[in-house]
């Protein structure tokens, strides 16, 4: 494989030209057998679980991916996992790499795919950035099917007495659309149903996203489905889609989709990529049935965790590995000198100018979100994800920090080396993985709910207080009377600062976190605290990635990153 014209080809160039082998041959190197295989086309496949021999309860070590805070340009968290995964397949440790199905929103929006980039890709990468196996649309056609079947059930007598003005369920599409996060339903007259205010989320905001991806089985699935609680009563009781009777047929349309789905690396690790929730407005993580499959075939899974340490890696800790087991036996944080540049107080349009000063002053955020992975038990590794403009003399002012701090640390050039530039990178996270540790979650689940967002803002966030809106104090009241106080909390929180306010970079202390809203999420089983002014639904922004994407005259995607 040759690298040396990497910077100048783009990462859909780099992926066109690699040579995949067929998904039956990747099956068989990670031990899937072939009854238990299902292709999609020659290179992606799902994976029937309930086929695959069983391995008693040896189960392989989970490598957590997750970051500094970004910039808005993302900082290469999928490519280092990746590349790490490469690199480490490389040793001859038998792994597998488990990711988070890409969004359509972002990809035509600005922050593009979720396939990683340069020679550390998962393939094939168009595929998997559209449509790939139509998971997200199984996803879409629950939610929209449970919607239609409340409104219908308001239109045809309202048996259960559902409230239409505390309805807490909406209808969710997989593009950013602002237009849509306010609408009136029902006009026209008696016929077209019962008038009301709504609106949309994003697809991956859906609670049936969360508990499609917490689920462990499809047994569990239907489970959690009829625990969902839409919306309210009159006299404020909740009703659950299975009061409604509607968790079947949601789970019949979710009976593929919850099969994880096998892809491979650009250097032929086998990956699972499989859910894909944000962390910034849901929790952030990939399925628990593809990653305890993948640590049932591989003796190391390299998976990640969506933004920040302060968002993905906390969610994923304190949600998914207590309920799932697959803690974490290590955790890299990813760093760029571009993100410690701006969070050392550099303007956008000037992190491509050497800044050492800058870089040393960033650390403060790198260093916070260190600090807080040692919380949960273990000790980071830092990848420093290395940029073709980045400087000897800034990747040394990180090195020394981490060396003068005890931390583990490797420069990674896996964009533009793949697995070869992460093999430094690769044997620290081996020595981390045998490394004692003694992982814990950072709340009991009996804390009560403000006792657990405080925790998760002093803690984590460096912050000194709570206020809750009015709304937010009313669901607080709800959520004691319903029983719902010990359920974990998933913060709904800008990624770009530890606060609230994006705008407030580097390693803010003191400040006090608005709590505007509490959306209790009872099938997936936590209740999201929306923050700020974060939206369960994005728009676009000025100049959409979509504006310059097309397909050529064979058909092939043209302007895909």
């Amino acid at each position: 494989m040759t690298t040396t014209s990497a910077a100048d080809m783009s990462d859909l160039a780099i992926a066109s030209r690699a040579v995949l082998e067929p998904i039956a041959v990747v099956a068989r190197r990670a031990g899937i057998p072939e009854e238990a295989l299902e292709p999609y086309g020659r290179y992606k496949a799902k994976v029937d679980t309930d086929l695959l021999p069983s391995t008693g309860t040896k189960l392989g070590k989970v490598v957590l991916v997750s970051a500094m805070s970004p910039t808005p340009a993302g900082e290469g968290k999928s490519t280092v996992t990746v590349g790490l995964g490469d690199a480490l397949a490389a040793t001859g440790t038998k792994t597998m790499i488990a990711l988070r199905e890409p969004s359509l929103g972002p990809i035509f929006g600005m922050k593009g795919g979720a396939t990683g980039g340069g020679y550390s890709q998962v393939l094939p990468m168009d595929e998997i950035n559209m449509h790939f196996t139509g998971d997200f649309h199984a996803i879409t056609s629950a939610n929209n099917l449970l919607m239609a079947l409340v409104d219908n059930h308001l239109h045809q007598g309202n048996a259960l007495g559902i409230d239409p003005r505390r309805i807490t369920f909406r209808r969710v599409i997989d593009m950013n659309d602002r237009a849509l996060r306010n609408i009136v339903i029902g006009l026209g007259g008696p016929t077209e149903g019962v008038p009301r205010e709504t609106g949309f989320d994003i697809t991956v905001a859906s609670e049936v996203m969360a508990v499609f991806c917490l689920a462990t089985g499809l047994a569990d699935l239907r489970a959690r489905l009829a625990k969902m609680t839409i919306g309210y009563t009159y006299d404020k009781t909740p009703v659950t889609v299975g009061d409604l009777g509607a968790e079947g047929a949601m789970t019949m349309l979710l009976k593929e989709a919850v099969k994880p789905n096998l892809v491979q690396s650009m250097a032929g690790t086998p990956a699972l990529i499989h859910g894909g929730p944000f962390a910034n407005i849901a929790h952030g993580c990939n399925s628990v049935i593809a990653t305890n499959t993948a640590r049932s075939l591989a003796d190391v899974v390299v998976t990640e965790a969506g933004f920040g340490a302060d968002l993905g890696a906390e969610k994923f800790m304190d949600i998914k590995a207590r309920f799932s087991g697959a803690h974490p036996d290590a955790v890299v944080l990813v760093a760029t000198v571009r993100a410690l540049k701006m969070h050392g107080g550099v303007a956008k349009d000037a992190l491509k100018t050497e800044n050492v000063q800058a870089v040393r002053d960033g650390l403060a955020n790198l260093s916070r979100h260190a600090r807080n992975i040692r919380k949960f038990g273990i000790q980071p590794v830092v990848a420093i994800n290395k940029f073709t403009l980045d400087t000897d003399a800034e990747l040394s002012v990180v090195t020394s920090w981490a060396a003068a701090n005890g931390i583990e640390c490797a420069v990674a050039d896996v964009w533009g080396q793949g697995p070869a530039g992460g093999a430094d990178l690769a044997q620290a996270v081996l020595r981390a993985i045998e490394a004692p540790g003694d992982f814990a979650p950072l709340y009991d689940l009996d804390l009560g709910i403000e006792g657990k967002i405080l925790t998760v803002v002093r803690e984590i966030y460096g912050g000194a207080d709570v206020e809750y809106s009015a709304a937010a104090k009313r669901m607080l009241k709800q959520i004691h009377e319903n029983g719902w106080d010990n359920l974990p909390v998933c913060m709904a929180k800008t990624q770009y600062s530890f606060s609230d306010d994006p705008t407030l970079l580097g390693a803010p202390e003191g400040f006090t976190l608005q709590v505007r809203d509490l959306i209790p999420k009872t099938g997936a089983g936590f209740i999201v605290a929306v923050t700020g002014a974060i939206m369960t639904m994005p728009g676009l922004p000025k100049a959409p990635a979509a504006m310059r994407m097309d397909v050529d005259e064979h058909g092939q995607a043209v302007g895909l990153f």
